[in-house]
């Protein structure tokens, strides 16, 4: 499948599709409240008709503010039927960060989540935000329930008797924002990434298609749907039987395509979590008989250590597939393990400057899947390997990772030096390092900011990481540079093993140290009780080199 006929419809076309396809099954389950997906298109419509009776619509950009939970959804799908653009607002930002992003954004309206109104109403003053809403889970559980908090309107009285028919909005899918995501700034300051409604159609199908063999449609009344899934031996979740147990926030590219329009598209339950519990995890995985799982390496890496894991049904889980950061190779031998043969993990590749992913493994059960890459370009893609020079490099050899597509965005809003430096001639240029074999397939060596130079040798953190994962104990591992004025960088790993002292860290540093040549070693191994990781399940390494500046204890 190397290319597809993409429908030129808006981001709505996904959910008014699945709500004439699988219009009274369960699209989300929140503890005990379930919204059909019949249902979820009539509340998402009376919220954009309140946004459109608001004045607010084509052009204006609207933040949701909000953990994942069913009020997300209604109003993602509102902004996109209403015409206006949605900017995610991590509900865990600092004040001063989330004012920055509404400011950067022009954003006009916000819906906020109660516990995390405080941040904004305290930063209100240095944004545009006009109209200000607010929900909480009370009011996620009961929609009757209502608030008053200072300065916000009650969200569910907000829409409350609005036409659950969606709005006649004229949207140009080329040029039209359906998203402006920002960056996760975990390497600097966050950038606003434009992706019109074209790109989210165009990822969400390139993902859709490839993870069923299925291909792009349009219904009666013009709502997308995919035709002609491939064979059940291949692809054994049919349309319509999916459930998964979604930890992936919405307000991160992986959540939003991945986590809410693939499964809208394909007909999947979603069972929507607050907060990462592994038993409550396991728990509703057995209980849901989910067919999938999803999230990034800790969430698999906390699994995997729960007693609950071997002890649960979850003989229904037919694939499993990570992304946001590189999936440890010992980690999938683990799950292969649990799982057995005919599970099929996968993993992918992407940011939030190509909507959400470029690669993916085979997700049919006869794919060859390459453990240790993150697969092949989905269709319509191209990926290389550049040199310092901007060159392409010969298979196997390591050089920066760049991608043409059609999901790649149009730029960094208000940024034309950021947006020069990373498009250039077509091409996305990622700052993260990989190699391609000679049949396409991508393996990330690490991100080129994550790269140390020891005395002029490139030491790649990764290949170190790897080594980590695999010994006895190992639970977490991650590995920075520490400044030295004599050689340039020193590697030093922050280690989550529990039961070990210092003498089994210096034991531990010296077996890592024998498989890797000189320049690669490691200096210094600090044990921690956890890694740091976003909310998207990246490793924050800028906050453990600031850890560097401490002395260990």
């Amino acid at each position: 499948m190397r290319t597809l006929d993409y429908p030129e419809v808006p981001v709505g076309a996904i959910l008014a599709g699945a709500a004439r396809r699988y219009t009274d099954r369960t699209a989300l389950h929140y503890y005990g409240r379930e919204l059909t997906f019949a249902q979820l298109h009539a509340r998402a419509s009376a919220f954009a008709n309140a946004l459109t009776d608001a004045g607010i619509g084509r052009g204006d950009v609207v933040a949701i503010h909000l953990p994942n939970c069913p009020q997300y959804a209604i109003a993602y799908y509102g902004i996109m039927l209403s015409g206006a653009t949605f900017t995610p607002a991590n509900p865990l930002l600092p004040p001063a960060d989330l004012a920055a992003q509404l400011a950067d954004s022009g954003a006009v309206a916000i819906l906020s989540w109660a516990p995390a109104y405080p941040a904004f109403a305290a930063v209100r003053e240095k944004t545009g935000v006009r109209l200000a809403l607010v929900t909480d889970k009370a009011q996620a559980l009961d929609p009757a329930h209502r608030l008053a908090l200072d300065g916000a309107e009650d969200f569910e009285a907000f829409h409350a008797d609005g036409p659950t028919t969606p709005p006649s909005v004229e949207i140009d899918v080329h040029r039209d924002l359906a998203h402006l995501a920002y960056t996760g700034g975990t390497t600097g300051r966050s950038k606003g990434v434009q992706l019109p409604h074209r790109n989210v159609v165009v990822n969400v199908l390139q993902y859709a298609c490839v993870g069923s063999g299925a291909h792009p449609a349009l219904d009666e009344a013009g709502g997308l749907m995919l035709a002609e899934q491939g064979p059940p031996e291949e692809y054994p979740t049919r349309f319509g039987e999916g459930a998964v147990v979604n930890l992936t926030p919405w307000f991160h590219a992986m959540g939003t395509i991945g986590g809410l329009n693939i499964p809208a598209l394909t007909g999947t339950t979603g069972i929507l979590h607050e907060r990462f519990d592994p038993a409550a995890y396991l728990a509703d995985a057995e209980r849901f008989r989910v067919t999938s799982m999803g999230g990034a390496p800790p969430l698999y890496a906390a699994l995997l250590r729960h007693p609950d894991l071997v002890t649960r049904d979850l003989s229904t889980v037919r694939s499993i597939s990570s992304g946001a950061a590189p999936l440890p190779v010992e980690m999938i031998d683990a799950l292969r393990r649990r799982f057995g043969a005919d599970v099929v993990i996968t993993e992918g590749y992407g940011l939030t400057e190509v909507t959400m992913g470029a690669t993916q493994n085979p997700s049919h059960r006869s794919g060859d899947r390459r453990i240790g890459t993150v697969g092949i370009p989905v269709p319509d893609t191209e990926v290389r390997v550049v040199g310092p020079d901007g060159e392409p490099l010969p298979t196997g050899e390591a050089g920066e990772v760049c991608i043409k597509g059609p999901q790649v965005m149009t730029g960094y809003k208000d940024r034309s030096e950021e947006t020069a430096a990373a498009l250039r001639d077509g091409w996305l240029h990622t700052g993260d390092v990989g190699v391609l074999d000679a049949d396409g397939y991508l393996r990330i060596v690490d991100r080129q900011k994550d790269m140390l130079l020891y005395k002029g040798y490139n030491v790649y953190p990764r290949e170190l990481e790897e080594i980590l994962f695999r010994m006895p104990g190992v639970v977490g591992a991650a590995v920075v540079g520490r400044p030295d004025p004599d050689v340039g960088e020193l590697a030093v790993a922050f280690v989550v093993a529990p039961g070990l002292d210092r003498a089994g860290a210096e034991a531990l540093m010296t077996a890592v140290n024998e498989q890797v040549l000189p320049y690669k070693r490691l200096r210094e191994i600090r044990l921690v009780d956890e890694i740091p990781v976003s909310a998207a399940g990246k490793v924050l390494k800028r906050e453990l080199r600031e850890r560097l500046t401490t002395v260990p204890g």
